[in-house]
């Protein structure tokens, strides 16, 4: 048997080598164009992932925040960002994180503000709330940050707990920052007898407290909490449910009911002066956050 391979067949084997050899390059050219592509959606990930975080550490969209924080009269607690409503020496505390552009929190508000207001009236809790401003950074616009302003010119005023409802009753739909204009604040806040005077409008104007709603909203992110509204009974959070047992009117009164036991209600004045006038922070009473 000869060892020579004969020439027909080593045509055709080099043939075949030759095809193989191109179908290893296509290969190899495929594996190569997907690497790329996988590289480039990464890389293009990643760019949408730096501009949602850019966008939601925008708080204000300009520099009215950067002066020094001034905070409203009556505001108690760690660097006076509670404004409180109710008996300072009521038995529990409801601490509430609110952002005034936020429809869940108007729809809060919508449910629970008899039920809230129930309890405070009666001295069974004082109600702290804190102020964020997480739409505009999501969505753009001022009208988060310019809501809460003025409604700190509403707590310099006494009147706070007035407005905030009035602000939620009258909430624009999430994209659209109509609180984002001064003017629409000032209309508003008609609606509350006695806010609307010269010191109001220019406190609002000047945006007096935006660098405290500014410190507000860097406190509410630096939390670790997840969203707005943030609702916390004695530091426990019942919103949307505390344990299995979702929240709803009868069970905020029997959870405040069940943490209350054996304690007198609470009969001190409001701790935020109804006149309006200055009250000294009280520095052992630091919000429940």
């Amino acid at each position: 048997m000869s060892d020579k391979i004969p020439e027909g067949n080593r045509s055709a084997r080099e043939r075949l080598a030759q095809q193989r050899e191109r179908e290893k390059g296509r290969e190899k050219r495929r594996r190569t164009l997907i690497v790329a592509s996988a590289v480039v959606g990464v890389l293009a990930l990643a760019a949408v992932v730096g501009l949602i975080a850019a966008n939601a550490g925008k708080d204000d969209g300009g520099d009215t925040a950067s002066g020094p924080a001034v905070a409203p009269s009556g505001a108690i607690g760690e660097d006076a960002l509670t404004l409180p409503v109710g008996a300072a020496d009521a038995p529990s505390t409801l601490t509430i994180w609110e952002d005034f552009r936020c429809p869940v929190c108007a729809q809060f508000e919508t449910a629970f503000k008899d039920t809230i207001t129930e309890l405070a009236d009666d001295g069974r809790v004082k109600v702290e709330y804190h102020l964020a401003t997480i739409i505009d950074g999501n969505l753009g616009g001022t009208g988060s940050l310019r809501a809460a302003n003025a409604a700190a010119c509403a707590q310099d005023a006494g009147k706070f707990a007035a407005y905030h409802d009035v602000l939620f009753a009258n909430q624009p739909p999430e994209p659209d920052d109509a609180f984002g204009k001064n003017s629409r604040l000032i209309e508003l806040a008609g609606e509350v007898e006695g806010l609307d005077t010269p010191s109001f409008r220019s406190c609002v104007e000047d945006g007096e407290h935006d660098s405290w709603v500014k410190k507000s909203d860097t406190a509410f992110r630096e939390g670790g909490f997840q969203g707005t509204p943030t609702v916390l009974l004695n530091g426990e959070s019942v919103f949307p449910s505390k344990g299995d047992e979702q929240i709803s009117p009868e069970n905020l009164k029997k959870w405040v009911a069940v943490a209350n036991k054996g304690k007198k209600p609470g009969t001190a004045a409001p701790s935020a002066p109804a006149d309006g006038s200055s009250a000294p922070a009280d520095p052992s009473s630091a919000p429940a956050s």
